[in-house]
């Protein structure tokens, strides 16, 4: 492992005649983590502007599985029903395949996404939401477009160009308008750097990044081609295209075939040889490579775009400085198995965006903005090591289909093992079960989604009976493929569903919680600390509800799941954070209302770094 130093080279100054231009949060990028930073701070009520170097919303799918962790932060401000109308879920994800040709012959197949019968169970019990296939170019102009309708300006066309900290500690930041080509400032109380891998702020911040070799690069090309004939038997949305007794093109000696729109839109993501990287093969022999991977000189092909992008492991050291926070691809980048990569930008933006409206509304002080990192750059550096655990997964799979030598005899004489009934076949054959096994780390990554575990001054613990901190690595088998519901401090606050005494409708334990305020949780016996929560409430202005789960009381516990995972008495209590993270519990009720409200109001200035 080594520390990379950042890019020391200055952006070149600009001479800008016109006043700075006041707003209070300036975020660069628009990409998944910036506009939904946009989109989190909007419901919160702030008010500011995204700037985006690009001229529209991405062009290309990029990132396209949203898992429930993601979509739970999107469903909290209300856009969960618009997201599930332009996604794709259950069968459109039902299976990801290894195969010859996507008309051809298939080596094996894996249920993923919650479609396992053995796994269903485990993806309903973990979250009101189900995971999607949402292709960025959807995602982004629905994120984009209720940030701009909720009071956040956007600005396409233009970046950043550097940024300084004037006397009274406000960020004055240079922008260029490229319509114009005409450069300004804006003077923002807050900064924040959701600029991609290439990122300028934390180019210009200088914070370490910490890394490990890159796995070379990878080429996308996005096609048109209607499979829908192929894929009704061959549900999914993924598909690894390996033909080893085929001499390789240089630019792609494997290729995974990606789903953008059922079922005539693709993605061909192409990996090649590096040393042969150089090259600058034509359209026409990507078109030509692209047929022989489908398998069907009957099906018209139009290719509409091709890029490049690295396969790295590289995450920050730290997310913030001063007022300056950075957070999706700025911090953390990494292959995208797993699924893990916008989902975890959402996620670094829902945490982020709730401490800076209780900074800026009064409710926190700014020791609260210190916990950003804190808590997120632990998981940033969990997630970027599992991509490139499954990445490198993935190579035991093609290792045992004999792809990664050069010598295409070896390749042939690999491929004829595989279906001999000899010693050597049968090894052959274990080996890639044995690979294949390995892959349900990738596609049914429960634990490692879902299973995050906070700890900083924004989470109490000092009412735990012992260190409740998850022992082992979070990248450890079972912790990476299961996640286990507790409302242990730091943990996300489990999902039940609940209704009425006399039912209405079932409703989620997380839309009682979330939505910008604080949440408790007690039962029978537990009413002195609803009014503890009201009287802090009351008197510190913090926006606290709290809600009684149990036999009569304001929520029937339907199931008797809540009973199962709450993990304190009837009487006790459970209190959520604003990002329905378990911030604090206590095991039962105190004797007195007095009693509760003095422990209670300790813990709450404590979260709040008071």
């Amino acid at each position: 492992m080594n520390i990379l130093d950042p890019m020391d080279e200055k952006a070149t100054p600009c001479l800008v005649s016109e006043e700075p231009l006041d707003v209070e949060y300036l975020i660069v990028g628009m990409g998944p983590a910036g506009a939904s930073l946009a989109c989190f701070l909007a419901y919160h009520g702030l008010k500011g502007m995204m700037i985006n170097s690009a001229p529209s919303t991405a062009g290309t799918p990029r990132a396209h599985i949203t898992n429930m962790a993601a979509l739970e932060c999107l469903r909290d401000i209300g856009l969960e029903e618009e997201l599930m109308r332009v996604g794709n879920a259950e069968g459109a994800m039902q299976h990801t395949r290894w195969c010859y040709s996507m008309a051809g012959e298939e080596f094996a197949r894996v249920y993923s996404w919650g479609s396992d019968p053995r796994r269903k169970g485990d993806y309903e019990l973990a979250s009101p939401c189900v995971p999607i296939d949402l292709p960025q170019t959807l995602l982004e102009p629905i994120l984009v477009r209720f940030a701009t309708h909720k009071g956040i300006q956007a600005r396409f066309d233009t970046s950043l160009v550097e940024f300084v900290e004037d006397e009274h500690h406000r960020i004055v930041s240079t922008l260029h308008d490229k319509v114009l080509n005409k450069h300004y400032k804006v003077r923002s109380k807050y900064l924040f750097g959701a600029d991609g891998a290439r990122s300028r702020i934390m180019k210009q911040l200088q914070i370490p990044l910490i890394a490990e070799p890159g796995k070379g690069v990878a080429i996308n090309v996005l096609i048109k081609a209607d499979l829908t004939n192929l894929i009704a038997n061959r549900m999914g949305n993924l598909h690894f295209i390996l033909q080893p007794d085929r001499p390789h093109a240089l630019f792609g000696w494997l290729c995974i075939a990606r789903m953008v729109k059922p079922w005539h839109e693709w993605m061909f993501i192409l990996f090649p040889h590096q040393q042969s990287w150089n090259a600058t093969p034509s359209e026409t022999e990507y078109l030509h490579y692209i047929q022989t991977l489908i398998g069907d000189p009957s099906i018209n092909v139009e290719i509409l775009d091709i890029s490049t992008w690295n396969i790295n492991e590289i995450v920050a050291e730290s997310y913030s400085r001063n007022n300056v926070f950075c957070l999706g691809d700025a911090v953390h980048r990494h292959p995208p198995m797993n699924g893990l990569g916008s989902n975890t930008c959402i996620q670094d933006a829902y945490n982020l965006a709730w401490k800076i409206a209780c900074v800026e509304k009064g409710i926190a002080s700014r020791e609260l903005l210190r916990t950003y990192s804190i808590e997120r750059q632990p998981v940033g550096k969990s997630i970027v090591r599992r991509a490139n655990e499954a990445f490198g997964h993935q190579t035991k799979v093609w290792e045992a289909l004999g792809l990664l030598t050069g010598d295409i005899e070896e390749r042939k004489e690999a491929m004829r093992e595989l279906g001999q009934s000899s010693p050597a076949g049968a090894s052959r054959r274990r080996k890639f079960t044995a690979a294949i096994e390995t892959t349900r780390h990738e596609f049914h990554g429960l634990g490692i989604e879902m299973g995050q575990h906070y700890i900083s001054r924004a989470i109490y613990t000092d009412d735990e009976p012992n260190d409740n901190a998850p022992s082992g690595s979070p990248n450890s088998s079972d912790r990476v493929l299961y996640y286990s519901p507790s409302t242990v401090p730091g943990r996300r606050l489990p999902h039940v569903w609940l209704d009425a005494a006399c039912p209405k409708g079932m409703i989620s334990i997380h839309d009682l919680a979330g939505k910008g305020a604080f949440c408790l949780f007690t039962g029978p016996g537990g009413e002195n600390w609803k009014r503890a929560a009201a009287a802090i409430a009351n008197k510190f202005s913090i926006p606290i509800k709290s809600f009684s789960i149990g036999f009569g009381q304001d929520w029937e516990d339907i199931y008797m799941e809540w009973g199962r995972v709450r993990e304190v008495e009837e009487s006790g209590c459970v209190l959520a954070r604003p990002d329905r993270f378990v911030g604090w519990r206590f095991k039962e009720a105190l004797e007195t209302e007095e009693a509760c409200t003095e422990k209670l109001e300790k813990v709450m200035l404590a979260l709040l770094g008071k």
